[in-house]
């Protein structure tokens, strides 16, 4: 596959370019600019905004386009900074995040020649200039869970959130079912607390930003017994984090979400047992392709194990940690994943 090829499946036609289109873009791309908008979390949150960018960066560099942002600050900032971006020179605009779904929708009807798209956001029916980038993370969250439960010594593992919204909670799910699938295959009895699948209650800390209260809310899981925990709130996350390398990983584990936060926490990256990964740069160096070549459509691009828009990162320090037994369990339950004979959602 070459570097303009993108294996994620969309209901827009996500070819690579051709030789001659090749030439074409060279030849404008300089003209071409992507633009983004982030949530709150802002463009150097070691998460999806992050990553998110990372796929402009990446296609400036691969395609020559010019890459622009805008931060959020709050919410409030979202109609006006998307609003600010259109009538301007923005071939693309690329909203971050869920919350970031009504403003866009609102900016997209009023701007019908305007192309947009969104992360972590799907619109039903779907907005034919907006194509949304949606990613099964409870897959590689799946994966996890199974890993979290070989691991745990306590037999109590914690998971929370920053806002109880479905691109938040699809990871605390799949991370509880895949518990639930290695209690029923081994006969453990391996509990998470901070999540309830069925009430769909659990713990959030309301926020997408604040260190001290992932610090506190792992805490909490860890006074509870959690020796593994899965904090869902992007850079909340990192101080979840920090607690871990206080009392070591030798009892408090982090599994981070989105990025490896491995490569991008490097001082803590330690504590980390993996990380579930979704590949936002990738979706969004695929949309910025598509609106060069005319081949964008609105719908959706939805990452999976399958096609590499989702997976677990490398163990890195802890490898020698996991079991071999357990490594080999793991790649068996991916392939009955993405074979579909072992499903992650009832």
């Amino acid at each position: 596959m070459s570097r303009f090829q993108h294996p994620f499946r969309a209901t827009t036609k996500t070819v690579g370019l051709s030789a001659a289109a090749l030439i074409v873009a060279a030849s404008t791309a300089s003209a071409f600019t992507a633009c983004q908008v982030t949530d709150t979390g802002g463009i150097d949150d070691n998460s999806f905004n992050q990553t998110a960018w990372k796929g402009v960066e990446d296609a400036e560099a691969s395609f020559g386009i010019t890459g622009r942002f805008l931060e959020s600050q709050a919410e409030t900032d979202y109609e006006a900074n998307i609003n600010s971006l259109v009538g301007g020179d923005c071939d693309v605009i690329i909203t971050v995040g869920f919350l970031l779904g009504d403003a866009t929708q609102t900016a997209a009807a009023a701007n019908p020649d305007q192309r947009f798209s969104i992360v972590d956001y799907a619109y039903d029916p779907t907005i034919p200039n907006v194509l949304g980038q949606v990613y099964a993370t409870d897959e590689a969250a799946f994966l996890a869970g199974y890993l979290a439960a070989g691991m745990t010594k306590t037999g109590i593992l914690g998971t929370f959130g920053g806002i109880n919204i479905p691109p938040v909670t699809i990871f605390m799910d799949g991370f509880v079912r895949g518990v639930d699938h290695y209690n029923a295959e081994k006969g453990a009895q391996a509990i998470v607390l901070g999540w309830d699948v069925d009430s769909r209650e659990g713990l959030f800390t309301n926020n997408f930003d604040s260190l001290d209260d992932g610090r506190a809310y792992a805490q909490n899981l860890y006074d509870e017994g959690a020796d593994i925990v899965l904090p869902v709130a992007g850079p909340v996350g990192l101080g979840s984090a920090a607690l871990a390398d206080e009392v070591g990983p030798e009892a408090l584990m982090i599994i981070g979400v989105d990025a490896d936060l491995y490569a991008t926490d490097p001082q803590k990256g330690h504590v980390y047992l993996t990380s579930i990964t979704k590949r936002m740069d990738a979706t969004v160096m695929a949309v910025i392709e598509a609106a060069m070549n005319d081949t964008f459509e609105g719908g959706l691009l939805t990452g999976t194990l399958e096609n590499g828009g989702v997976d677990l990162a490398p163990f890195h320090d802890l490898d020698a940690a996991v079991p071999d037994a357990l490594k080999a369990e793991l790649a068996a339950l991916r392939a009955a994943i993405i074979d579909g004979s072992v499903p992650v959602r009832p």
